[in-house]
C-alpha cells in the first residue's frame, strides 16, 4: 500500500473520551443504553457507522462518475449492529443507499456492488463480519 493520509486517535475505554491528534475530533464516550449505559456520549458503534457511510458514499461517488452516472443526490446510511456470537461479542452492518429514482434498478444495484469492491471500510470488513447491501 502507497500510504496518503493516516488518520490518529486515542481513546480510553467505551466510557471517557476519543480524541483525534489533530483535535478536530473531541468526543464524549458512554455505553449505549441498551449494553447498560447511560448514553450521555457516542459510542464505537456509532463512530464506525459514520465512518463506513460516509466512506461508501464516497466510494458511490467514484463509481458514478467512472459510469458517468450523477451521484450527488446519493446518501448512506450505516446500520452498525453488536451483538453476541459463540465466544464474545461481533459486528454486523447493513448499508442503506438510498438512489434517485432513475437508479431504482439494476444499474443502481450495479453501482452498489462496485463500490462495495472499492470501498476501503467494505475490504477491510469483507469475510470478516456480515454486511448486507440494500438499495432504497
Amino acid at each position: 500500500m502507497d500510504p496518503l493520509y493516516t488518520a490518529v486517535a486515542t481513546a480510553n475505554g467505551r466510557d471517557g473520551r476519543a480524541v483525534s491528534s489533530d483535535g478536530q475530533l473531541d468526543l464524549a464516550l458512554a455505553m449505549p443504553p441498551a449494553l447498560g449505559g447511560n448514553g450521555q456520549g457516542t459510542n464505537p458503534e456509532q463512530l464506525f457507522a459514520a465512518g463506513y457511510a460516509a466512506c461508501f458514499a464516497s466510494a458511490l461517488a467514484l463509481v458514478g462518475r467512472q459510469a458517468k452516472v450523477d451521484t450527488s443526490e446519493i446518501s448512506v446510511t450505516a446500520e452498525v449492529t453488536i451483538g453476541k456470537d459463540d465466544t464474545s461479542f461481533a459486528l454486523a452492518v447493513v448499508l442503506r443507499a438510498e438512489l434517485p429514482s432513475e437508479l431504482e434498478n439494476e444499474a443502481g444495484r450495479a453501482l452498489i456492488e462496485q463500490a462495495h469492491q472499492v470501498c476501503p471500510y467494505s475490504k477491510a470488513t469483507r469475510g470478516n463480519i456480515p454486511v448486507e447491501l440494500v438499495v432504497e
